[in-house]
């Protein structure tokens, strides 16, 4: 085989491994610990604190999903402690962050309160 008949081939293949990903669906994120979903997750209390200068405290990752979507988006939702409640409670909030790994770019796109 040639080099540009194996190009093709990888090309092709490439093609049908990308046409059997969930692009656009959201789906379950099962290790919610993975060091770098809780990155995600302190990024969206740490950009929420600098834009509403609030004094947020990150806690935990609860749960998430992820699409994929010219990037990732994750749909986290995040425990936070707000201080007013005392140091032991805390609060949920939906964050969404938009990330494009190979920029190294994280943008906060939503961070509301769960009801």
């Amino acid at each position: 085989m040639n080099s540009r008949a194996i190009f093709l081939l990888l090309l092709l293949l490439s093609f049908h491994a990308s046409a059997m990903l969930p692009a656009g669906r959201w789906s379950p994120i099962s290790n919610v610990k993975d060091p770098h979903v809780v990155e995600v997750g302190k990024f969206a209390v740490s950009e929420y604190d600098k834009e509403s200068k609030s004094e947020l405290k990150f806690v935990a990752v609860v749960s998430g999903e992820s699409k994929v979507v010219a990037g990732t988006n994750y749909r986290l939702i995040v425990a936070v402690n707000d201080g007013v409640a005392g140091p032991c409670a805390s609060k949920n909030y939906e964050a969404i962050v938009w990330e494009k790994q190979w920029l190294k770019s994280m943008n906060l796109t939503s961070f509301k309160p769960v009801v």
